[in-house]
């Protein structure tokens, strides 16, 4: 094997290796363009073709990824993401009800409250499950029953 050969297995290797700390499978996809180019070179294609080869056979196996269920990330809604909201999850009390309706003190101000659709109005400690424009979603909090 010619020492240009080398650059194209060593070049997948470290894709490979990169891939492994990261789990996203795209450097994986971009290691088998670069196993294209190295069977290229092993069959006397020039450098023109190799790295041809290389960006095309990478390229159709990204936008594969992408159409397959591994390149597609279920998307949370925002007012329901702890990523996105980090006051989903946390707990206030609410002491009283009106038509699932409610204002508590949450964070040092008034917030108005929705109870979630099948959870009880008795449970006293509510967690957040989502937020609707100003109004924080609860529902019963499993810790506080937990207690």
């Amino acid at each position: 094997m010619a020492p240009g050969g080398l650059f194209w297995w060593i070049g997948a290797g470290v894709l490979i290796v990169l891939e492994l700390m990261s789990g996203t499978f795209y450097l994986l996809m971009i290691a088998l363009g670069f196993m294209a180019a190295a069977v290229a070179r092993i069959s006397g294609a020039n450098a023109d073709v190799q790295f041809g080869l290389a960006a095309l056979v990478a390229l159709a196996a990204v936008l594969l990824l992408r159409r397959s269920r591994f390149g597609r990330r279920p998307r949370k809604a925002a007012a329901r993401n702890p990523d996105v909201n980090l006051d989903i999850g946390q707990t206030l009390a609410v002491t009283g009800w009106r038509d699932r309706r409610a204002r508590a003190n949450y964070r040092g101000a008034a917030w108005d409250v929705e109870l979630a659709p099948g959870e009880p109005e008795d449970a006293g400690v509510y967690e957040i499950s989502a937020l609707d424009g100003s109004r924080l979603i609860v529902v019963a909090s499993k810790r506080a029953a937990d207690a």
